[in-house]
């Protein structure tokens, strides 16, 4: 192609997406930043402040402080006065940045985008080699950021919407059942369902020890006895006779997710009810061309496809598969009946059973 070819029109739109690409991952090291030295904290609630009022509040060096404070604010996430020299975190913006559990905060994103960065030779290693990475073997701010990225959507869903739209769930809860939560990571979502159903028994299960630890520290914190964890694979763990099993956006990164499907169903009485809930897409790659796709296909690429390559069978399933792909992997599982029980803008639900 030469030079006369080119429509520098063009060159110039991708120009300007790329440069609004740069700002937005310094915004991400921006954002991430202040949340762990407590500068968004310190602003929350404030209302206009100047640099040195900031610093002294934080204690963080004025010179330091000075370009933080230009660039988030350059960014638009906090409110700056020319004429006075104020920096202001509005009460919207706080959601977003600093108040923790909010299904709106999206500093557990900023921390896994982080993580990723902060291994980003091995990621590039694996991306050219096309072997796999085990889940283990990613940034310890991952894990962190992972739970803490999710969490503040399952104590806005699980309770109210999630579990209401399964037929029959809640009341076999109510009640007293026995329940598998595959994947459980740090046991936010195991826990949150024990508080809820004091009568029934969780057992949550994830193959990475050190999670597991976390998750039953965290049970122990909070006082929680209906509840227990077990480093295992969703392919092989122990027990029988579970009501309802669950997993929260894993059944993608498992290697052998039919293979994990068909030992869950064997796990389960015949007429229990096996929760899956995924990230939110559509079945064809042309339905996913938008910002959430773009994201969930990243990440996908990093972290949930080289961690399905890095066990037996490798399907590599992606985080966005879709439901009629995912539903095959159920159906080839021996679970004949799979529906959407509900949705959120960034999960879908479905609902599966014999």
């Amino acid at each position: 192609m030469s030079e006369q070819d080119i429509h520098f029109g063009k060159v110039e739109a991708m120009a300007g997406k790329v440069m609004g690409h740069v700002a937005g991952a310094v915004s991400v090291m921006m954002a991430y930043m202040g949340d762990q030295a407590g500068v968004w904290a310190a602003m929350d609630g404030e209302g206009p402040m100047t640099l040195d009022q900031l610093a002294a509040k934080t204690g963080i060096e004025p010179k330091y402080l000075r370009e933080w404070l230009g660039s988030v604010a350059a960014a638009g996430y906090v409110e700056f006065d020319g004429e006075k020299e104020t920096f202001e975190l509005t009460p919207e913006a706080a959601l977003i940045f600093t108040r923790e559990g909010q299904p709106l905060c999206m500093q557990g994103f900023f921390q896994a985008v982080v993580a990723q960065y902060d291994t980003h030779e091995k990621a590039v290693e694996v991306f050219k080699s096309g072997e796999g990475r085990p889940w283990s073997d990613h940034s310890q701010c991952l894990f962190c950021g992972t739970d803490r990225f999710f969490r503040p959507g399952y104590e806005a869903n699980l309770i109210s919407n999630w579990l209401p739209s399964l037929e029959g769930v809640t009341e076999k809860l109510a009640a007293g059942a026995k329940v598998a939560d595959i994947g459980c990571g740090y046991g936010s979502s195991t826990i949150l369902m024990a508080k809820e159903y004091p009568q029934s028994h969780f057992v949550g299960i994830d193959f990475h020890e050190p999670s597991i630890e976390t998750a039953r520290a965290r049970a122990k914190e909070q006082g929680v006895e209906n509840v227990e964890f077990h480093v295992a694979k969703a392919q092989d763990f122990e027990g029988d006779g579970f009501d309802f099993a669950c997993i929260f956006d894993a059944l993608h990164d498992i290697g052998d997710p039919v293979g994990a499907a068909k030992h869950i169903r064997e796990a389960m009485k015949p007429d229990g009810t096996f929760m899956v809930v995924e990230p939110m897409a559509g079945d064809t790659m042309a339905e996913n061309m938008h910002p959430m796709g773009q994201i969930f296909y990243g990440f996908s690429c990093m972290g949930c496809v080289p961690v399905s390559l890095s066990q037996e069978v490798g399907l590599g399933l992606g985080a966005q598969a879709g439901q009629k792909r995912l539903a095959a992997v159920l159906n080839e599982a021996g679970f004949a009946n799979v529906r959407r029980a509900t949705e959120t803008p960034s999960n879908m639900v479905l609902e599966a059973r014999v």
